[in-house]
């Protein structure tokens, strides 16, 4: 996806394509399934046995900034299959959730694993949380703690967590989404 077999931009050769094509496939793979991966909590399930009223859409786009005549910055988005994907490029991650349904869902929740191959950088909505391992501990990443060894590698010491230790994002609706009503929400990474 997005890269072309005569084109090597990066030293590693095929190896390296290989890499980036695994890491936009696998990002593309984890938002399109992630419908598979949302959740309701236990009351909204009990609720009814019925399938979930809220669809979601996913959107993966590769952001590249160019510079015009006149020296101005802009910013644009691209399909990964339209661009040559190359670590180091931006990645923006965006799902759109509507409730299709005639009642408010409440109690929603998604959750959308990190593609290995892409580092977190940010998630847009400050209600959002994520997870340092794996999708046990939830919070805020300033909260958030990273077991590592110590330089020796002899010991296990805690680290604040970074935006690159990021395994997963989760988003909880505090409030019921109202039917027709549509939210986007979305994170940011970087090919690694």
């Amino acid at each position: 996806m997005g890269l072309r077999p005569d084109v090597d931009r990066q030293s590693g050769g095929t190896e390296m394509k290989t890499r980036i094509t695994q890491a936009i496939c696998s990002a593309a793979l984890a938002v399109s399934l992630l419908s598979g991966i949302m959740s309701f909590d236990a009351r909204a399930q009990a609720r009814s046995a019925a399938p979930s009223p809220v669809a979601l859409t996913s959107d993966v786009k590769i952001e590249r900034v160019t510079v015009d005549a006149s020296g101005k910055e802009q910013v644009t988005l691209h399909t990964p299959k339209s661009v040559v994907v190359v670590p180091g490029d931006k990645v923006l991650f965006t799902l759109e959730v509507i409730n299709n349904g005639a009642e408010p869902a409440s109690g929603f929740r998604a959750t959308n694993p990190i593609p290995a191959a892409v580092k977190f950088t940010s998630v847009a909505e400050d209600w959002a949380d994520v997870s340092v391992d794996g999708g046990t501990t939830w919070g805020k990443l300033a909260q958030l703690k990273v077991k590592t060894k110590n330089a020796e590698g002899t010991a296990d010491i805690e680290r604040a967590a970074e935006a690159q230790d990021v395994t997963h994002v989760r988003w909880v609706f505090a409030d019921a989404i109202a039917p027709g009503a549509k939210r986007a929400i979305s994170y940011r990474g970087e090919v690694r």
